[in-house]
């Protein structure tokens, strides 16, 4: 019985409920679109690295020389970093938007490069407005989301991608076994043009994003503002955190495709087949990754990840043994195991990279890991160029460089503040940033 005496909260009136269906309309329509877009950009990041074997055939490439390529393409980083600050400074929807316009027309230029140099530059055009399409996406998902949601909201953002990119796996032994060049591949991926028009009508701006532009904050505000000490702890750990990742795990993700089928000596399809199954089934380390990024917290989340995921690389790169009589089920297993943990930890480290800095450094921030993620993948690609011949194979240097990922893990969970269950403007310090802006 409820006491009458007792205060009970009054019932939301009509502007109310309006006001909530509103919300939650923006928020559902806002998440369509980034995933939607996720899916786009994870399809036309993929196809180089799946249509890899092929492309080293037409440019007369070997393993040494398709690292160099992707050493090359990783300059694109630059690029990334510069379109990731103008997401700050110009705001998330307009510079998305240019993005996704230009991925279409630097794909039709892969399509049809007639040479290997104007391959190569056309790529590293594709991958700058693609980090930073990626970049935005990102910081909108943590943006627009509530605090018990954001780790989901990263999680179908990863998932979308991925999906995308198991669109890519699964086309490629299609085209193999017709005869049709893998050029075909950026056609299909310069026809995402048709989905411009309605990302425009359904993509907002971010309103917080609005909100520190009217205020003035992101005019004041610099590149190199992520290294002013109330983030330096944060900011140095977290670069060189990236740096050792992607130096341990570039290569693998770039050759896993490339050892299945030309070291270990899987057909087209069945390497597709073991990218597909094993990969696809790898998924469920999205919601598990938001599911352990919630109940323990984003650190733990990720130094658990990031350590575990060495033991799938060596499984997968420095395996199968010699005549062993299932090589697609060894390379399943390590594939499935090193997908599930690069899964969950970009969930957590997604989520904690968008909550520990202010709205106008959000975006800038991710383009500094972008362009440490690049220089970490031109010293892994270099490295396997150099160290293939000399250490009995690609794959050996693969696995070798992977062990860097485990102290990357350790010093990011001595270092990192965790953010669970903090509002962003907490996590960030926000009202210490706009006050030290004034």
């Amino acid at each position: 019985m409820i006491d009458p005496a007792t205060p009970t909260a009054p019932a939301p009136n009509h502007e109310q409920l309006d006001a909530a269906a509103q919300s939650a309309r923006r928020e559902r329509v806002t998440v369509i679109a980034l995933v939607a877009m996720l899916f786009y950009q994870g399809f036309a990041a993929s196809i180089v690295s799946v249509a890899a074997p092929w492309i080293a055939i037409s440019f007369h490439l070997d393993g040494a020389g398709i690292a160099r390529l992707f050493a090359w393409i990783s300059l694109s980083a630059l690029g990334a970093l510069a379109l990731s600050r103008m997401i700050d400074r110009h705001g998330r929807r307009r510079m998305i938007l240019w993005c996704m316009a230009a991925i279409p027309v630097f794909s039709i230029g892969t399509a049809l490069a007639a040479n290997f140099v104007a391959f190569t530059a056309f790529q590293i055009a594709l991958y700058a407005v693609l980090g930073a399409a990626g970049a935005g996406c990102i910081v909108m998902l943590s943006e627009e989301l509530p605090i018990a949601r954001r780790a989901r909201g990263q999680s179908f953002g990863g998932l979308a991608a991925s999906v995308g990119a198991g669109l890519c796996v699964f086309l490629m032994p299609i085209f193999v076994a017709y005869g049709w060049s893998w050029r075909w591949m950026f056609v299909i991926s310069a026809a995402g043009v048709a989905m411009l028009p309605a990302m425009a009508r359904l993509l907002p701006e971010s309103e917080r994003w609005e909100l520190s532009e009217a205020a003035g904050f992101t005019a004041r505000s610099h590149f190199y503002d992520v290294f002013q000490p109330l983030y330096r702890k944060r900011s140095i750990t977290m670069i060189v955190c990236a740096l050792a990742i992607a130096i341990s795990t570039t290569a693998a993700n770039a050759f896993g495709y490339y050892h299945a089928v030309s070291v270990v000596g899987l057909s087209a399809a069945a390497a597709s087949a073991m990218t597909i199954v094993a990969g696809g089934i790898g998924l469920l380390g999205f919601p598990l990754g938001a599911w352990a990024a919630e109940r323990f917290g984003r650190v733990p989340t990720v130094v658990g990840f990031g350590i575990f995921i060495t033991a799938g690389h060596l499984w997968f790169f420095w395996g199968p043994p010699a005549h062993f009589a299932w090589p697609l089920m060894w390379l399943s297993a390590g594939y499935f195991w090193f997908n599930v943990c690069d899964n969950g930890g970009t969930v957590a480290t997604n989520a904690a990279a968008t909550e520990l800095f202010p709205t106008p450094l959000r975006g800038t921030m991710i383009g500094w890991f972008a362009l440490v993620g690049a220089i970490g993948a031109v010293i892994s690609n270099a490295a396997v160029a150099m160290l293939a011949n000399a250490m009995g194979g690609l794959s050996m240097v693969v696995g070798a460089l992977s062990i860097i990922g485990i102290p990357a893990a350790i010093l990011f969970g001595l270092m990192i503040d965790e953010t669970r269950g903090m509002s962003l403007e907490m996590a960030g310090k926000e009202d210490e940033f706009t006050t030290s802006e004034n």
